[in-house]
This record gives structure tokens, C-alpha cells and sequence, in this order.
């Protein structure tokens, strides 16, 4: 069986993970320290916007190839893709089901003059917004999960030309 899928796989499941994590826990936090929070809030927003479409790309790629991989005997894939779809619930719930609400939110305050916190949509905006982190969180979660669970390898290293055995000789 070939190599590529798995790590295929593997670049995505990292590329996901990476950037998941890295948006939400490190960079989202230093823009609210480093700028205004209109701001910030309207950064964030963009990274979130393009860390969903990553997420949902990235999710059904990962679940075809999960599929395939199972197809072709790596059992190792059959639990992942729960986590996979986990995460892919999540992304979807979380930037395409709640995002659009508190976009618009944030749209009709600045019409009315003022920044969402401070506008009567404030304590909706504040409950949509800890629902999405949730799901973020969660989806964070499962990606660690994810990784956590990834096979090391599908087992035809040794049998490709010029892999080493286990005596650490070349074969081939």
C-alpha cells in the first residue's frame, strides 16, 4: 500500500490542527491586547472566517481519505473519522451556523453608531459568542485528540525499496 494517503493525511490533520490552534489561543488573544477591540474584533473575525473554510476543506478531505485508508485495510482510520466529523460538526455549528448571527449583530450596532458591546445587542452577542467558543473548544479537543491518535505509520515502510530493516541495514 502506498505511503501517500497517510501522509496525506497526516499534513492535513496538522495543517487543521496548527492553524486551529494557533488562531484561537494565540493570535486571536494578542490582538485583543495589542489593539482596540473594533478592531481586533474585526481581525479576528477575518482569521475565523478563513480558519472555517480551512476547517470544513480540510474536514472532508480528511474524511475521504479516512474512508479510502479504511477501504484499503489501515483499521487505525476507523475510530478518526468520529473525530474528524466531531470537528467538522463543530466548525460547521460553530462558524457557519452561529457566525452569521453575531455578524450581523456586530453590522447593526456600528449602523446605529456604537461597537457591539455597548449597543442593545450586547448580552445576545456575549451568549452567541461563548456558545461559539465552546464549540471551538471543543473542536480544539478533538483536533488534539486527533493528533494525539495519529498512526505512526501503516506499516510498509520496511517493504519499500531502500527502507532499513531492523538490523538498520538497507534491504533492496
Amino acid at each position: 500500500m502506498s505511503q501517500m494517503p497517510h501522509r496525506f493525511f497526516r499534513l492535513l490533520t496538522v495543517v487543521w490542527v496548527g492553524s486551529l490552534l494557533t488562531i484561537g489561543y494565540a493570535v486571536a488573544p494578542v490582538l485583543f491586547t495589542s489593539l482596540d477591540r473594533m478592531t481586533a474584533g474585526a481581525v479576528a473575525a477575518q482569521l475565523f472566517r478563513i480558519q472555517g473554510v480551512l476547517g470544513v476543506v480540510c474536514g472532508i478531505l480528511l474524511l475521504g481519505l479516512a474512508n479510502l485508508l479504511v477501504r484499503r485495510g489501515s483499521d487505525a482510520y476507523r475510530r478518526l473519522r468520529w473525530l474528524i466529523a466531531g470537528m467538522l460538526v463543530c466548525v460547521l455549528v460553530g462558524y457557519f451556523a452561529l457566525q452569521p448571527f453575531m455578524n450581523a449583530m456586530r453590522v447593526a450596532a456600528l449602523e446605529a453608531g456604537s461597537d457591539v458591546g455597548h449597543s442593545v445587542y450586547a448580552t445576545r452577542f456575549g451568549i452567541l459568542h461563548g456558545v461559539s467558543s465552546l464549540f471551538y473548544l471543543i473542536e480544539s479537543l478533538l483536533g488534539v485528540a486527533l493528533v494525539w491518535k495519529l498512526p505512526a505509520s501503516i506499516g510498509v515502510a520496511a517493504t519499500e525499496p531502500g527502507a532499513h530493516s531492523a538490523a538498520g541495514k538497507v534491504t533492496g
